[in-house]
């Protein structure tokens, strides 16, 4: 995997920081407990910070890193979250010192070989490291087909290479750490259809789309989902399960 950062989201940094989803309490409380104690968290690949905001609660110190300036320039301030500019592969933090090294929806744009040389630097003996990913969301009939036929038909062929490892769940990812079984985990919330537009314009396959084809293919997509979805500002209850991979040193 090449060492060079690829910039997939900061052309539309606040677009991914207001329609990004949040992730559930109760996955942070469970890896505050598993975390060998509370000190020092490392969510790295931050992006917007929603992932650094869950893990606040529970450790004295959230060191939160991205190599985009404008993705954590979106970023929601927290007086325990500490924002960095830092590649995951460099992260300039102390060796031994982190309890915790979080991943969300972030690893497989990584140079898997020195993020991990870096992990097992910086994460205290016994640390946990803890990577997850979400793929389509589950609305409801006719609305998920519709997703997944955008997905998969329409910008399908605009996704990048990486984006393999989220199909299959990072089964395939390579994690050389002693295994944690996790339990199960979802994400769950409640959106309009222009929450959900916009979640998927910050797709990285819709903008390349809008890129090679000089039009937005959302546009076509809404016309689809309208009969779907009648009245615009009526809230559905969207879910996305967790696929986690959860290791100790």
């Amino acid at each position: 995997m090449s060492t060079a950062f690829k910039d997939h989201f900061s052309s539309q940094a606040p677009d991914y920081a207001r329609f990004r989803p949040d992730y559930p309490g109760e996955l942070f409380a469970w890896l505050a407990e598993i975390a060998p104690s509370r000190g020092t968290a490392w969510d790295c690949g931050t992006g917007s910070g929603q992932a650094a905001l869950g893990l606040a609660p529970h450790f004295e110190r959230v060191i939160a890193t991205d190599p985009s300036a404008r993705q954590l320039a979106h970023a929601r301030p927290h007086p325990g979250i500490e924002y960095r500019r830092a590649p995951a592969e460099v992260s300039l933090l102390d060796t031994a010192s982190a309890d915790l090294i979080t991943v969300a929806q972030a690893i497989h744009w990584f140079d898997l070989a020195r993020f991990y040389a870096e992990a097992r630097r910086v994460l205290k003996p016994g640390g946990i490291i803890a990577a997850w990913t979400y793929t389509l969301l589950d609305v409801e009939a006719g609305i998920d087909e519709l997703v997944s036929d955008y997905y998969r038909n329409v910008v399908g062929p605009y996704w990048p290479p990486e984006r393999r490892m989220v199909d299959d769940r990072y089964r395939s990812l390579p994690f050389p750490f002693e295994a944690v079984a996790a339990p199960a985990f979802e994400i769950r919330t409640k959106w309009s259809l222009d929450d959900l537009l916009g979640y998927l314009g910050t797709w990285s396959a819709t903008q390349a789309y809008a890129k090679a084809k000089g039009s937005d293919p959302l546009v076509e997509f809404s016309r689809r989902l309208a009969p779907l979805w009648p009245d615009p500002v009526q809230q559905k209850t969207l879910r996305w399960p967790l696929h986690l991979r959860v290791g100790r040193t």
